[in-house]
């Protein structure tokens, strides 16, 4: 049976360092500080809200809540954005997306400096993962499957690397950094015409589709490293479902990372760990 790749002993050990990273930033007097802008009150952004909240009180990170009503106006979100990236105290912001449907989230996002955009919400920050160039995050969940990776020392130097999915918010930036790991990396879709002979010829597969079931048995061979980052609720079975078929694939590859309790684990970790290098730079 497959080596379960599990995210929490990963976020543990980024947590620790996003620890002592912050407490050493108490000689320049500087708090890392994390501004939370939430728009209505879905169950997904208050759960999330929470986790991010316990993990900044982990890593001594403060943490400013700004949630403004479903019918807000753009003109109200802008300006909140606005004063807050305007905080020299403020050195993180996360909008929760998706927005409501009367918003523009371009327009939002655009009001977030790049250098505080600490999940990637604006066209900067996409494009310095891309290029390797300029000021700017990758997207915490992009980011978390390779620190996911990292944290198990699956080699990635040389390595063939699959990436099903080509969204801006995983598919691409993952293979992006993949790329600046020097992995030699192939990304499928659904007009992929051989999607399991893609799949057998790599290393690591990084399943990032949105489709429960996409990687299958006849997807994988022995000795591969399989990363599942769907999660689709599947409310026949009251249960979140990867992209990956894990009865049928965890018997034959060499290691798999389960959903729940993978990559979905390390985000909050990764988002916090952004923060505390936004307020180094404030020390350096």
């Amino acid at each position: 049976m497959a080596l379960l790749l599990k995210g929490a002993p990963a976020a543990a050990a980024l947590t620790e360092r996003a620890a002592a990273r912050s407490a050493s930033l108490t000689e320049c007097g500087v708090v890392p500080t994390l501004a939370i802008v939430r728009v209505g009150e879905r169950s997904d952004d208050l759960a999330y809200e929470r986790a991010a909240e316990k993990r900044a009180a982990a890593c001594g990170v403060a943490v400013r809540r700004v949630a403004l009503p479903a019918s807000c106006e753009q003109s109200e979100l802008n300006a909140a954005l606005k004063a807050l990236g305007a905080q020299d105290e403020v050195h993180g912001i996360l909008l929760f997306r998706p927005l409501p449907a009367h918003l523009d989230e371009g327009s939002a996002a655009t009001c977030i400096p790049a250098e505080k955009d600490v999940d990637c919400a604006a066209p900067l920050g996409l494009l310095a993962t891309l290029s390797g160039q300029g000021v700017g995050f990758a997207p915490c969940t992009a980011e978390a499957v390779l620190a996911l990776l990292d944290h198990y020392e699956v080699p990635l130097d040389g390595a063939n690397v699959t990436v099903i999915g080509r969204s801006l918010v995983i598919g691409r930036p993952v293979a992006a950094l993949l790329l600046a790991r020097n992995a030699t990396v192939t990304t499928c879709h659904t007009h992929t015409r051989d999607l399991a002979a893609a799949c057998r010829g790599a290393d690591v597969i990084v399943a990032a589709a949105g489709a429960p079931g996409t990687v299958g048995a006849a997807c994988v061979r022995p000795n591969q490293v399989v990363v599942d980052v769907g999660t689709t609720w599947d409310a026949a079975a009251g249960r979140l479902r990867g992209d990956v078929d894990a009865e049928a694939v965890a018997p034959i590859v060499q290691a798999i990372s389960p959903v729940p309790g993978g990559v979905g684990s390390l985000t909050t970790a990764i988002l916090v760990s952004h923060v505390v290098t936004v307020a180094e730079r404030t020390c350096a």
